[in-house]
């Protein structure tokens, strides 16, 4: 490898030796050769194709991101616009999709719509049930422009408003933010914070090595099965509370411990080996330093909600800063190196937006989605 860690090639081990090799959660075990993104765990290291992940968010647009993971480096100016255009002429749905909505019982989750529908798109597009390597390009970009579509119809119809259509002429998280927000009789203005906020958060989670979601796509897509339905594998396996809907537990966690005065309680709790309850936005399998991503996130916290005025009187952020400085300095933690992770404070960010929690995982497949297709695209084409 020309970066990260020498291997050791197994593949004859049970052949020449008449064993197997045992690596729960393939923790010593690299399941593909893969030049997308390199992470340094000890170090907090995280980069894409050899940018660094803190310098994407602050000076890169998301589009920006998804062409370098898919295509190997950062668009120029006419790269960038075609991209950009042919995203926004494909996130249009087929209209007969609506109705597949009309089946789902309102009180559905809406990763459980947003799996049903991203796999029935193979219904629309037959002739990618037998894709050819030309299929590859367009087949991302479909993709990437469809997912939010399908996102933002899936939490309008959890909560009983009308879709909203997407509109070419905004850029891609604008144009995620009016269909979320806007109502057909309700223009939805895009506050350029939040845009920017949202744009960080999307590049922050748009990919990350070999995780569950990741490893579950390539190996669906190792049998030749549709890109749609792999996605679909991603999707389910990004839903599971310890992957995708780990934010979603972090604001559940915050709400529960209530006020910082019982912050040393549920610590306390937390270091119990006998009590059920976790410290949840903490630790990760693979940083055992700060999570990089967390860091960008932090601030961008405070940037969000200091523009909706509740920087001063939000009661969740005061009680995630107090409990982050405590662990911090707790040797429990310490020792352990359990550092605040990418899923501390995108919670509260959401919630500060207005997105229900129920969505929060949904975004996260939103931007994973970027990853996803580039990593199958990678595995194809090796």
């Amino acid at each position: 490898a020309s970066i990260g860690e020498d291997v050791i090639d197994i593949s004859r081990v049970s052949a020449e030796a008449d064993c197997f090799t045992y690596d729960p959660g393939f923790m010593s075990t690299a399941s593909c050769q893969s030049t997308i993104t390199y992470i340094d765990g000890d170090k907090g290291i995280l980069r894409h194709r050899g940018y660094d992940i803190k310098d994407l968010a602050e000076k890169s647009d998301f589009l920006e991101v998804a062409y370098l993971l898919i295509y190997g480096e950062l668009p120029s100016g006419e790269q960038y616009n075609n991209f950009t255009k042919q995203v926004a002429h494909h996130s249009l749905v087929n209209e007969r999709l609506h109705y597949l909505f009309q089946t789902f019982c309102s009180s559905s989750h809406p990763m459980a719509i947003m799996l049903a529908a991203v796999g029935s798109l193979a219904a629309f597009y037959p002739d990618l049930l037998n894709f050819k390597e030309a299929d590859y390009e367009l087949t991302a970009i479909r993709m990437i422009a469809k997912i939010p579509t399908i996102a933002a119809m899936s939490c309008k119809y959890s909560i009983g408003q009308p879709f909203i259509y997407p509109d070419n002429s905004l850029d891609f998280t604008e144009n995620f933010l009016h269909m979320m927000f806007a109502t057909p009789c309700t223009k939805y203005t895009v506050n350029p914070v939040i845009k920017n906020a949202l744009n960080k958060i999307f590049i922050l989670h748009a990919d990350h090595e070999q995780n569950a979601s990741t490893s579950t796509v390539r190996i669906a897509g190792s049998s030749g099965a549709n890109p749609f339905a792999c996605i679909s594998t991603g999707i389910a396996s990004l839903w599971g509370p310890a992957h995708g809907g780990a934010d979603e537990a972090v604001i559940s966690m915050l709400k529960e411990i209530g006020s910082s005065e019982y912050i040393p309680k549920y610590i306390a709790k937390a270091k119990d080996k006998n009590d059920p309850f976790r410290l949840m936005g903490f630790g990760h399998r693979v940083y055992k330093n700060y999570d990089p991503r967390a860091v960008v996130l932090k601030e961008t916290c405070k940037e969000v909600l200091k523009e909706l005025g509740q920087l001063d009187n939000n009661p969740l952020l005061q009680i995630a800063i107090e409990l982050e400085a405590i662990a911090l300095k707790d040797e429990y933690f310490i020792e352990r190196k359990l550092y605040p992770n990418v899923d501390f404070y995108s919670g509260i960010i959401y919630k500060a937006m207005g997105i229900p929690s129920q969505m929060f995982t949904v975004l996260f497949a939103i931007a994973r989605t970027v990853g996803w297709m580039a990593q199958w695209k990678e595995m194809h084409e090796d």
